[in-house]
């Protein structure tokens, strides 16, 4: 019987606008729009399903139309709801700005309904919790959640990972917690205070990080790959050629989804981490976020490729 991989997270729609660059303040430009499933947690879950995890998901969504249209997204996927709340707030929206081109992106995301997640609400996932093999949560919902989650996380002895996106003031207490902490660039560079552009970079970056407390430290570095450091071991995992890169929106969530479902599994973490390095690699070769996480069949493919 597999063991699940427990999620916290918010659930918002995303609104994406495609430009060949931002216009800037009182200039209006054509460009291009697209709308569907997005949230950092929830897309994170859709990935790690699709790569063939059993996943709950624990996260605070309106009684909206795009309420309606996240259990769509989770019920095609199989991911458990039974830990789904619903307030009178409305469900979140993310606006996100897709270059042209090259697939960069910006973003500012409405947490909406999902600030209305409570302690309680995630002491409701305990049992399932004590189940899990992995949990895992970000920064989109308030701090003090993401504490008390890795707090109960951490009780029953789970795996834990923080993916700390986006990347604001956390409390020392947290780091001891996590057991694999997954910023991006900015986010390692903002939390160690060391400027990660390359490999050498990230390595300086995870000393500091693993000195705060955490297990191990893994770096996504864009199409460079992701960098993993814990305290006997440091390794430049590299990306992998899956394709032109059309949207880099959802890469980071692609990565963190399909390295947990591997963790969970019991692969290694440096296999984990190249397992999430080919999930994240073949969603930039597709639109969107939650719509572009790949397949299991897809994955094992560009591993044995």
């Amino acid at each position: 019987m597999r063991k699940p991989v427990v999620i916290m997270g918010i659930y918002v729609a995303d609104l994406a606008f495609l430009a060949d660059r931002m216009p800037v303040m009182g200039e209006t430009i054509l460009g291009n729009f697209r709308s569907g499933p997005g949230g950092k947690g929830s897309n994170q879950s859709v990935a790690a399903a699709r790569a063939g995890a059993e996943v709950s998901f624990i996260t605070c969504i309106g009684r909206d139309s795009f309420g309606e249209a996240a259990r769509k997204t989770w019920s095609g996927v199989d991911i458990d709801q039974s830990f789904i709340t619903e307030s009178e707030s409305s469900t979140g929206g993310a606006f996100i700005f897709v270059q042209n081109g090259t697939g960069n992106n910006a973003i500012i995301v409405a947490p909406g309904a999902a600030n209305d997640l409570t302690a309680q609400d995630i002491d409701k996932a305990e049992t399932r919790l004590r189940q899990a093999a992995v949990f895992m949560t970000q920064l989109e919902t308030p701090v003090p959640l993401a504490l008390h989650a890795l707090k109960l996380a951490r009780k029953h002895k789970v795996t834990t990972i923080l993916n700390p996106a986006p990347a604001v003031p956390v409390p020392d207490e947290i780091y001891p917690l996590v057991d694999f902490l997954t910023p991006n660039e900015t986010e390692a560079s903002a939390l160690s205070g060391v400027e990660v552009v390359d490999a050498e970079s990230a390595g300086k970056a995870a000393d500091r990080l693993l000195a705060k407390g955490i297990g191990a430290a893994l770096i996504t570095l864009g199409e460079k790959g992701a960098f993993y450091k814990d305290k006997q071991q440091a390794q430049l995992i590299p990306s992998f050629k899956a394709g032109p890169v059309v949207d880099t929106t959802g890469a980071g969530d692609a990565f963190n989804g399909g390295f947990a479902c591997a963790l969970a599994e019991g692969k290694s973490p440096l296999e984990a981490a190249r397992f999430g390095c080919a999930t994240g690699s073949l969603s930039v070769t597709r639109v969107g976020t939650a719509p572009a996480m790949p397949t299991r069949a897809e994955i094992d493919h560009l591993l044995l490729s």
